[in-house]
């Protein structure tokens, strides 16, 4: 199994898994319907923030390491990799026809003989629908699914160093994808696909479900007037039940809320306790402007107020899902006028003439470059940073 092709390839998902086989030795061709991405990658140009990348791109790209929107290359390649994720609507419930509609068109140019390998979160039970697709095409399925669970920019430091979960819908299957993953992987853990499905949106609602009881109990704090990050650092000193406890913050990116509603559909939408934490976190938004304006003393109509840090995450260059533009929206609705700055994001206003012009601050991430930085203009920090 030495040909790799990776399917919408030249994404947060897709690359740092191509430029890990590349680096063993595969050949990895990722395939993208989008050509500024694909010549992107041809070009040696990374597309977003991603901790070793750019040396691993160049060193592969061109020798063992290929992208292209020519679907047809799929014909050549022993494994096929699917990293079409399953989104959800506007209701709430996953599409599962993304990953079906993505399937359906490559079945012309697959063969029984590849591995055919999925990758992102899925809704529990699509592998097996998956596997009845392939199966009246085929007669048989060489079907995995190995959910990735790496942090947003630290993707190939990850992939090498956490465990991989792998499944198959048969044993020839999971034997081929658990020697696949193993030349990346310091370890295999072996699920059926049912347990692997949900073991990764549990990960993730858990997540999600941690940022939640830390936000409740900041707003319940705040509120009162009283300071959360003096109450929680008592909390967690020298007390070792406490010391993974979370801090404050907006929880957003392109994941843990979706997947937390993924597994909310998945138990007939009782999962009470994820729908909590959604209120939860995405009410912080709402109680960062309140607390601006009470800090202020007056309506933020007309006033310039700024939002630092655009991205979902500290030192990291990715807007999807970001709550920031959310407490942008609030703001604007206040009849602000919002100044956005964020180092990582193009076209946003530079730090000091941000600083210099804004009445007043809400910080959207901390990143590195804000954490040192004195205030001296009414701000809301819900992260800690300038306490």
């Amino acid at each position: 199994m030495k040909k790799i092709s990776i399917i919408g390839g030249c994404g947060h998902v897709g690359i740092p898994l191509g430029l890990a086989f590349a680096s063993k030795n595969f050949d990895v061709t990722l395939v993208d319907v989008n050509p500024q991405a694909v010549e992107n990658i041809n070009s040696a140009h990374l597309p977003f923030k991603e901790d070793g990348a750019e040396e691993m791109l160049a060193a592969h790209v061109g020798k063992n390491l290929w992208a292209t929107s020519d679907a047809s290359v799929v014909r050549k390649q022993d494994v096929v990799v699917f990293v079409t994720g399953t989104p959800v609507d506007e209701h709430l419930n996953p599409k599962i026809h993304d990953v079906l509609k993505v399937v359906t068109a490559y079945l012309p140019l697959l063969d029984k003989r590849q591995l055919i390998v999925l990758r992102s979160t899925i809704f529990p039970g699509v592998t097996r629908i998956v596997e009845e697709t392939l199966k009246a095409k085929f007669g048989v399925a060489n079907l995995a699914f190995c959910p990735e669970r790496i942090v947003q920019g630290k993707g190939i430091e990850e992939i090498f160093n956490l465990p991989q979960l792998v499944s198959g819908v048969n044993k020839k299957a999971e034997n081929a994808a658990a020697a696949l993953f193993a030349a990346i992987a310091p370890k295999i853990i072996r699920l059926s696909c049912e347990e692997a499905e949900l073991a990764k949106l549990m990960t993730n609602a858990w997540r999600y479900l941690e940022f939640a009881i830390a936000n409740q109990f900041y707003m319940m704090v705040e509120k009162q007037g009283l300071d959360f990050y003096r109450i929680l650092d008592a909390m967690k000193a020298d007390y070792p039940r406490a010391k993974h406890f979370a801090r404050a913050g907006l929880a957003a990116g392109p994941c843990l809320f979706k997947d937390t509603m993924q597994l909310s559909a998945f138990h007939n939408n009782e999962f009470f306790l994820g729908h909590s934490a959604m209120l939860v976190n995405e009410g912080l938004p709402n109680f960062l402007v309140s607390q601006l304006e009470a800090k202020m003393g007056s309506s933020l109509k007309g006033k310039k107020i700024g939002v630092m840090g655009l991205a979902f995450k500290a030192d990291n260059d990715d807007i999807r899902e970001s709550l920031s533009f959310k407490v942008k929206k609030l703001l604007e609705m206040k009849m602000a006028e919002v100044l956005v700055t964020d180092e990582f994001v193009p076209g946003t206003m530079p730090l000091r003439k941000f600083v210099k012009d804004c009445d007043g601050i809400i910080l959207g991430v901390p990143h590195s470059a804000y954490r040192q930085l004195k205030i001296k203009k009414p701000f809301v920090d819900c992260w800690g940073c300038w306490r």
